[in-house]
């Protein structure tokens, strides 16, 4: 059973989310909160799987609750659920600790999974929010002719090609195209880079690249 706890300062949507989630056999809502520091003290007293976060409440954001919360607790999984798709919060979001952030435009189905998906430990980026961050490293890199790296990581050239492409959306097939290699070439070396920077998934690698100007 995952463990969820809602934070929106509407009401109405509160209930309505909770209504939604709980259709799913396999999801219960443990909690009801309405900004970010009561979400904080009902995961000190219901330790949650998985905390749905608003970004725009009252006393305590969404960005900063999700601070909050993983100052404190790392294993608790945050999902930002938001109508907002602006570079700011996205980025802000990310570097707080959130596991996913999705908008409120998304379908009941990609919602329960979005929760499945992020409490078995991957990262969920809604793609206009993925679209978003890409759009912002593209408008910086054409700004500034040189961007060093905020970390230190060594990645090939063909590593560095292929993170590239799938920040662009590329599937394997297409980089495989793209780079004359095979498809078994692709897949293998995505699975290397997914380990030599220790992350899960695709989702994760070009949200990575992107936060920190990798490519």
């Amino acid at each position: 059973m995952i463990n969820v706890l809602l934070v929106d300062d509407q009401v109405i949507l509160r209930e309505s989310l909770k209504f939604i989630i709980e259709q799913d056999e396999d999801i219960n809502v443990i909690g009801l909160a309405g900004n970010g520091n009561e979400a904080l003290k009902l995961c000190e007293k219901l330790k949650p799987d998985v905390v749905l976060m608003d970004i725009m409440m009252p006393e305590c954001n969404g960005v900063e609750g999700t601070k909050l919360i993983k100052s404190k607790f790392n294993t608790i999984k945050v999902i930002i659920l938001t109508t907002f798709n602006d570079e700011e919060n996205i980025s802000k979001a990310l570097k707080n600790g959130a596991d996913g952030y999705v908008l409120k435009d998304l379908s009941p189905d990609e919602l329960i999974m979005a929760v499945k998906s992020v409490s078995k430990g991957f990262s969920i980026m809604h793609h206009s929010a993925l679209n978003t961050l890409t759009c912002k490293k593209e408008a910086s890199q054409s700004s500034k002719p040189t961007v060093s790296p905020k970390i230190d990581v060594n990645l090939t050239d063909r590593e560095l090609t292929i993170i590239s492409l799938i920040v662009d959306g590329k599937s394997n097939k297409e980089i495989a195209e793209t780079m004359f290699i095979t498809e078994g070439t692709v897949k293998n070396t995505i699975s290397h880079i997914l380990d030599k920077l220790s992350l899960k998934d695709r989702t994760q690698l070009a949200v990575f690249a992107v936060k920190n100007n990798i490519v």
